[in-house]
């Protein structure tokens, strides 16, 4: 129970910052959980997925109905799209390296090298940001690439997405923290949603708790909604610094 109660405060911290920034939230939640070592690498990317999707879903449906839509539509259905395809592949990429490792649980080692480097290069950019000429991206194929880059990152890894997602953005579309923060959520959405769908469509769904399913998924659900309260009153500056 107690462990229960950690896992839902570090859901819900990681959801309202996840919202706020456009992160996902699984870059904190999934670190966390393997270092517990209470379950699996497989289930602890099942259920961190789950819950950056839920939140993400929740994120963007309400930004939708509130109408405080701030992508342009060709760009995010260019970069949903790519997302998709993304998401499967990294979760078949995902399949497919666990399958050849001698020990399955050794790619935990590999997503954190990964992410590692990946966070790495967030902080170096994010310390150049200001000297860096950005560009403004609108070829279609370009755009499905890095949603499919995006996607494939976010699924292998099992986070959602990352800090990495506003850099692309922010680099190859030349979009503020607030604009990047949505199109973000809207890509980790779709390659959740397609990553999900496979795993239940291949019977590779990992053995779990429910119950601390559904505390994952109410965690970051409640994230995402105290995160756009946050979101409304900061302004894209003081975003940046929470970043």
């Amino acid at each position: 129970m107690f462990l229960y109660c950690i896992i839902v405060c570090v859901c819900l911290g990681a959801s309202i910052i996840g919202a706020i920034c456009g992160i996902g939230g699984g870059v904190i939640v999934k670190p966390v959980l393997d270092s517990m070592g209470i379950m699996s690498v497989e289930t602890v990317s099942f259920l961190s997925g789950l819950m950056v999707m839920s939140m993400s879903v929740y994120s963007i449906v309400k930004t939708v109905l509130a109408r405080e839509v701030r992508f342009d539509a060709r760009t995010g259905i260019l970069l949903s799209a790519g997302a998709v395809a993304g998401g499967l592949i990294g979760k078949q990429a995902f399949a497919l390296i666990q399958n050849a490792s001698a020990n399955p649980d050794r790619i935990g080692a590999y997503q954190a090298a990964i992410l590692f480097i990946l966070t790495l290069g967030t902080l170096l950019y994010t310390h150049k940001k200001a000297s860096i000429r950005t560009r403004q991206f609108t070829n279609p194929l370009a755009c499905i690439l890095i949603g499919i880059i995006l996607g494939l990152l976010s699924s292998f890894l099992g986070i959602g997405g990352g800090p990495f997602n506003l850099v692309f953005l922010s680099y190859f579309f030349s979009m503020d923290t607030k604009a990047a923060a949505q199109n973000s959520l809207l890509i980790i959405m779709f390659s959740q949603i397609s990553a999900f769908l496979q795993t239940i469509t291949t019977a590779s769904v990992p053995d779990f708790s429910w119950g601390l399913l559904l505390c994952m998924v109410a965690a970051g659900i409640a994230g995402a909604a105290l995160g756009r309260i946050f979101n409304k009153k900061l302004d894209s500056r003081k975003v940046d610094r929470l970043f």
